[in-house]
């Protein structure tokens, strides 16, 4: 049963509403967007776009890695990060990196804000153009193509996959030439090489912890970006744009720095201050151009304690090497490491021994010796029936070569 309020109820509610109506309206930002992110409206021939540009001295260190690293990188460590591409002809690079309405691709995917950076002087510059609206993109592309013009190079982070194929199809829908044929130096396949075995991706953010020492405080995650520029474009309010921004710088800073960081260690490579993954890394990057390099990088993870299952990887690869030269001890010395190394069982390496000792030394007790303890490992790891059956065939094969019965099977 509900009863009536009384005339004191009614009171307390009148005074709480003339006070609330005194109370101070709670603060709301005024001003425009390019007054709260500390930009400018720039002219292109197709319109304005929003600018933003940031300076930092060329000694400014993005975590503990120091920016102008990247303007003294030798020529041969950017051919090798180039890979199969053409490497830059010089020294002018633009780091590039995007934030999109999506992952998908495709033409319905926009690139809302595109940030680059590069040294000018004895500083670096970040510039971020920013689409406030979607008929903003125009603007845009004509803003970047002076620039991709004017540059001996792109580097990116994923750019091969996502952000150069995104933004050429975004000029020729717009009807602009893209500058197809600029060298582009994606810098995720050698993370992969370098930290893949150790980290738990290689997310530009994990590496750059990693391998610079730089953590982002009150990151905004890269999967809640095109939600938010979403909410701006329906209420022209500024949200959490700040921090796609800031997102955005940082990934071109850490772009500059990991390039001066990983051209850096393939030009002194091998040392010792480097961990056993990174060296493993810089000798797979190596290899390629000069063996003997790479090798040297390999056998120095190797003295430095690489772990499995990567160790015994290296150790066959070693091995191959080995064998190609037609060094049989040498390479049966690896690939003896590589079978007695690894918890499980691979019989790959014991096979190989098998084969040098058979068809190479003509040491046929040793080859029954060899593939007999395989035989016995196997069965221990319950190996598949095809392993042992080759094991089987191998063995009797050795004991018909020594006069000897035939083996009683799998």
């Amino acid at each position: 049963m509900t009863q009536n309020p009384s005339l004191s109820d009614l009171s307390q509610v009148i005074r709480r509403l003339e006070a609330k109506s005194r109370a101070p309206a709670p603060f709301r930002r005024t001003g425009s967007l390019e007054d709260l992110l500390g930009g400018s409206v720039e002219e292109t021939d197709k319109g304005q776009i929003l600018c933003v540009r940031r300076r930092f001295v060329a000694g400014h260190c993005h975590g503990r890695q120091p920016l102008d690293a990247a303007r003294a990188m030798a020529h041969q460590p950017l051919a090798l990060l180039a890979r199969r591409g053409e490497p830059p002809k010089g020294p002018r690079l633009l780091y590039l990196d995007t934030e999109t309405t999506g992952l998908a691709g495709g033409t319905g995917t926009y690139a809302f804000l595109v940030g680059v950076g590069f040294f000018d002087g004895d500083e670096f510059e970040v510039r971020q153009y920013f689409m406030r609206d979607l008929d903003d993109e125009p603007a845009l592309l004509a803003a970047l193509e002076p620039l991709l013009r004017e540059v001996d190079g792109l580097v990116t982070y994923n750019g091969a996959g996502f952000d150069l194929p995104l933004l050429e199809t975004r000029f020729v829908l717009a009807r602009r030439r893209w500058p197809g044929t600029i060298p582009h130096l994606d810098l995720l396949p050698a993370a992969r090489r370098l930290w893949s075995a150790r980290l738990s991706d290689c997310r530009l953010v994990t590496v750059e912890l990693h391998a610079l020492g730089f953590e982002r405080a009150g990151d905004l995650p890269g999967a809640l970006i095109p939600s938010v520029y979403f909410e701006y474009l329906r209420r022209k309010a500024p949200g959490e744009l700040p921090r796609v921004f800031e997102h955005n710088r940082h990934d071109v800073l850490s772009l500059a720095a990991l390039t001066g960081w990983v051209a850096d260690a393939l030009d002194r490579a091998p040392v010792a201050e480097l961990g056993p993954d990174e060296l493993s890394g810089l000798g797979r990057l190596w290899e390629l151009v000069d063996p003997d390099r790479g090798e040297a990088c390999y056998r120095m993870a190797l003295e430095r304690g690489l772990d499995s299952p990567a160790r015994e990887r290296l150790l066959a690869r070693l091995a191959w090497g080995e064998k190609r030269r037609a060094r049989w001890e040498a390479s049966h010395t690896l690939w003896e490491a590589a079978a007695r190394g690894g918890r499980g069982f691979d019989p790959r390496p014991w096979e190989e021994m098998a084969k040098i000792h058979e068809h190479r030394l003509r040491d046929f007790a040793r080859a029954h010796s060899v593939v007999t303890e395989a035989l016995e490992r196997a069965r221990l790891h319950r190996a598949s029936e095809i392993v042992l059956s080759a094991l089987v065939y191998r063995l009797d094969r050795l004991t018909r070569r020594l006069g000897g019965p035939r083996s009683s099977g799998s």
